[in-house]
């Protein structure tokens, strides 16, 4: 599955007015962490996408609509649903394995 590159201008129409579930990946131009966690993210979305859309922001672009979402720090990956964030892991706590427990409750 192909992951939705978001922009300011489609978050609203492809995230907070989705239909269903959306895997949120929230990164950032140099973040190290997110470089290292996007093969699986995207793995992820080619496991898991026919259950879960997935989406991915790069906050360097879009730094406004990441203060609007609560991105402070990176990266983070969130899960959206009925427009609200309903759960998200931040930092430290983005790792593979929670990423994908996340993931598996959701779907």
């Amino acid at each position: 599955m192909v992951m939705v590159e978001l922009t300011k201008d489609n978050f609203e129409q492809e995230v907070l007015q989705a239909d269903g579930k959306v895997f949120v990946d929230f990164y950032g131009d140099g973040c190290a962490p997110c470089e290292a966690l996007a093969p699986f993210v995207h793995g992820c979305a080619d496991k898991y996408g026919d259950k879960l859309k997935f989406a991915a922001l790069n906050t360097t672009k879009a730094r406004r609509l990441a203060i609007s979402q609560k991105v402070l720090g990176l990266p983070v990956m969130a899960i959206y649903s009925g427009g609200e964030k309903i759960e998200e892991l931040i930092k430290d706590d983005a790792t593979e394995a929670n990423i994908e427990a996340m993931i598996l409750r959701h779907i």
